[in-house]
């Protein structure tokens, strides 16, 4: 029990130093870019700051929920309180979309003005070393935060890694954007909203797959068709089990939940049945972790839709591969 506990907290606390370590380059890009968006004139740049400002945000999101989510089961929580990280991706997920949807908005209408008449301020240079800043200092964070994220398995920290992604991605595209209006002079400065659009579908597409991802688990998704089959044939290298059905899987948090009923022999007894479920049990949780829910029902071998009884003998029990003949036939 101690090292079970133990394993929490460090876990833990490697995603507090993680979230905290990006909230401080969130911090200092949110003053910078607001500054360099300003200064130099840059609407992509603005639109950049406000999407660092999202990212510290979620960090805190993250933080908060993440302390909600490893706290073990009670009594009114039998499962944990996984889904609080699920529910943690969502929240990230929508802030995403929100500031990819506003973005968007912004840049079609700088360049709608643009095509009606207006001349743009070109960008000035300040701009363009905040959007290369930005862009080392962001993949960077993404870096860090999805090696974590993948080694405590927690799907919070891995939607927030790719909250800092989007932000290299935009960075990409706004320096991209305030390097050709500079370079090439005012009439294009249209290049720089024009970047701010095509760094808002980015944006969009990455905050469309976390909302999915997120959803599909609360609303009690089934794990992969892959998984799925693994699941299947792990259970099925345990002796005397046949025909495994009924199988139900979902994602609790950064855990798996698995149901399934298999067949045995009718005379295998009960100390015997229960040895194999064991067996079972702990051949899925190690390989899918310490956490995972398991719950086996196990039911007697059935010959053309009729259970079979071992005390009959009248009907001998079938082979674990030979279900298909009916032995009652004379």
């Amino acid at each position: 029990m101690n090292t079970l506990f133990s394993k929490k907290s460090t876990r833990e606390q490697r995603i507090y130093r993680v979230t905290i370590a990006g909230s401080l380059i969130n911090m200092f890009l949110l003053i910078f870019k607001f500054t360099a968006g300003i200064l130099g004139g840059s609407a992509a740049m603005i639109a950049d700051a406000v999407h660092s400002l999202s990212d510290f945000m979620t960090d805190i999101v993250v933080l908060l929920f993440v302390k909600i989510g490893n706290k073990p089961q009670d009594e009114d929580h039998d499962y944990g309180h996984g889904k609080y990280e699920t529910l943690a991706t969502a929240v990230i997920g929508m802030a995403l979309m929100g500031v990819g949807g506003m973005i968007c908005f912004n840049g079609i209408a700088k360049t709608w003005s643009v095509i009606n008449g207006e001349v743009l301020k070109s960008p000035g240079w300040i701009a363009l070393v905040a959007a290369v800043v930005s862009l080392l200092l962001k993949e960077w964070a993404f870096q860090f935060t999805d090696r974590v994220g993948r080694a405590v398995q927690s799907q919070a920290v891995q939607a927030n890694a790719w909250h800092h992604r989007s932000d290299a991605l935009s960075s990409i595209g706004t320096a991209l954007g305030i390097g050709g209006a500079i370079l090439l002079g005012r009439d294009w400065a249209v290049l720089d909203p024009i970047a701010a659009i095509i760094v808002s579908f980015f944006i969009l597409r990455a905050a469309y797959q976390l909302i999915k991802q997120a959803t599909d688990e609360l609303l009690e998704a089934s794990l992969p068709q892959g998984v799925e089959r693994e699941i299947i044939a792990l259970a099925s290298k345990e002796s005397d089990v046949t025909d495994i059905h009924n199988l139900r899987t979902r994602r609790i948090g950064n855990s798996f939940a698995i149901e399934m009923h298999l067949r045995m022999p009718g005379e295998t007894s009960l100390y015997e049945a229960h040895q194999h479920t064991r067996n079972i049990e702990q051949r899925l949780r190690s390989r899918y972790g310490e956490h995972t829910h398991i719950a086996l029902h196990i039911e007697p071998l059935k010959v053309n839709g009729v259970y079979v009884d071992p005390s009959s003998d009248e009907c001998p029990t079938p082979n674990r591969f030979d279900l298909q003949d009916d032995c009652r036939e004379s």
